[in-house]
């Protein structure tokens, strides 16, 4: 829910650039993140995402994803394309599975399957009638399926692999933004009080879903993580259409009709395949 009523936010700053917000949500996360850990006294934790060359690189990987997913996210958002990028939290999930019977071996079901073809179809259907690809929705899907995985994988916990992810960034970000400040076009002292207290917030805003997504990430499958974003991207999606009024034509609206085919599909696939497992007997002996 939290993530669907961003858009709102981010609508506040429409007159900074989504790079500099993203450098201000690396800064002002650190500084928040960093309060965090030094409330618990756990500092020590950030050791194992720099434990060498391979641990360093997989840290960096990890935060570079989530950088390139917020960018394009925050400048589509302030551009007029809400209803594209809850297209890509759409495709997620359906994402999720495919990584999850590649990576992690999750074995796929034929109505997973099924439901995987629908959504390629609605892609499909965009880049034939529309006539371009809908690049927001797949670097959003991609680089958010991508990061998952990662966190996924990991063995820090979760405010811990978050700081480190901000941590390895912050140098390139606080220098972008002193040198825009240097150039007088930052926002942080030019901008009117409003937007500057919107600037200062993007860490918390940020870090704290992110916080909880990564904790949640660790203690449930992958299949389970991506029937619960449905949630987010169709909040964005009513966002976009009724509050902001994006456009929203019939050739789009199949396309979003396949895509939200094959999701009803996994998830009725899903619910059917978890009742199944609980009304199993147990085995004796």
């Amino acid at each position: 829910m939290f993530w669907g009523v961003v858009p709102i936010y981010w609508k506040q700053m429409q007159g900074v650039s989504a790079f500099e917000l993203i450098a201000h949500r690396i800064v002002w996360s650190l500084v928040f993140l960093f309060g965090v850990l030094a409330w618990q006294g756990n500092f020590p934790s950030l050791r194992p995402a720099f434990a060498g060359a391979r641990a360093t690189g997989l840290t960096l990987l990890s935060s570079l994803l989530l950088t390139v997913n917020w960018t394009v996210y925050v400048w589509a958002v302030n551009e007029g394309f809400i209803i594209e990028t809850s297209l890509g939290y759409f495709l997620v999930p359906l994402m999720n599975v495919s990584l999850g019977s590649l990576f992690l071996h999750e074995k796929l079901r034929r109505l997973q399957w099924l439901a995987i073809g629908f959504a390629a179809a609605g892609v499909a259907l965009l880049l034939v009638r529309v006539g371009h690809v809908p690049w927001i929705a797949l670097s959003i899907a991609v680089t958010w399926t991508a990061y998952g995985l990662m966190k996924k994988k990991s063995a820090q916990g979760s405010i811990a692999g978050l700081t480190a992810e901000t941590l390895i960034l912050f140098p390139v970000a606080a220098g972008l933004l002193l040198w825009w400040h240097y150039r007088g076009g930052g926002a942080l002292g030019h901008a009117d009080l409003r937007t500057q207290a919107f600037v200062l917030s993007a860490g918390v805003v940020t870090a704290v879903p992110l916080l909880m997504f990564a904790y949640g990430a660790q203690r449930m499958r992958l299949t389970s993580l991506g029937l619960l974003q449905y949630i987010a991207p169709s909040v964005q999606f009513l966002i976009g259409l009724f509050v902001y009024h994006e456009a929203f034509d019939a050739v789009r609206f199949q396309a979003f009709g396949l895509i939200w085919s094959g999701l009803i599909i996994y998830t009725a696939d899903t619910f059917w395949a978890q009742r199944r497992y609980l009304l199993k007997p147990a085995r004796v002996g």
